[in-house]
């Protein structure tokens, strides 16, 4: 059970947005879908690392 400031999201709360989801975009766009949302992350991850290692250079000097 996932909690945030809004309330309490159960296991129904998702599975009815995973229908909606499947409905508004069909499953062959899902997967899709989901490769995007994998390289933004993977991307997001890369520019934190980034940031990370220039901070510390930074500090080292």
């Amino acid at each position: 059970m996932l909690v945030y400031p809004l309330g309490v999201i159960g296991i129904w709360q998702i599975a009815i947005i995973a229908l909606i989801v499947l409905l508004l975009f069909g499953g062959k766009k899902i997967p899709e879908l989901m490769k995007g949302l994998g390289k933004g992350v993977k991307s997001f991850k890369e520019g934190m690392k980034d940031v990370e290692d220039q901070i510390n250079e930074d500090n080292k000097e």
